[in-house]
């Protein structure tokens, strides 16, 4: 199955962010069909989270939370981690959502 295209998807998340009372911010807009994308999620209290889209065993979409590659859980670190990716794909799009709860608002699968 094909994946929607990727500027579908990341208007798609900042909608259901901002119906839910979150805030989302697009930081760097990737290529809009196939670009891949970076999730930051920002708790408002100096702590943050990053995810990142993979494939499960059975084929599936997921998202992995980088917590357990060691980034995080100081919003620095991910801060950090998200500059470094930036850097390296120019066709990345970097979400950032604001939610005090730490909510991704992912409808796909999230490992930890």
């Amino acid at each position: 199955m094909d994946r929607l295209p990727s500027r579908l998807w990341i208007d798609a998340l900042v909608r259901r962010a901002q119906l839910g009372g979150a805030s989302a911010f697009i930081v760097q807009h990737g290529d809009d069909d196939r670009g891949d994308v970076l999730i930051k999620v920002a708790r408002l209290d100096g702590t943050a989270a990053a995810y990142l889209p993979s494939t499960s065993l059975a084929g599936q979409r997921i998202f992995l939370n980088l917590s357990m590659q060691g980034v995080g859980p100081e919003e620095a670190s991910v801060d950090e981690y998200v500059r470094r990716a930036q850097s390296r794909d120019r066709d990345l799009w970097i979400v950032e959502i604001e939610d005090k709860d730490g909510r991704t608002f992912l409808t796909e699968p999230v490992e930890d």
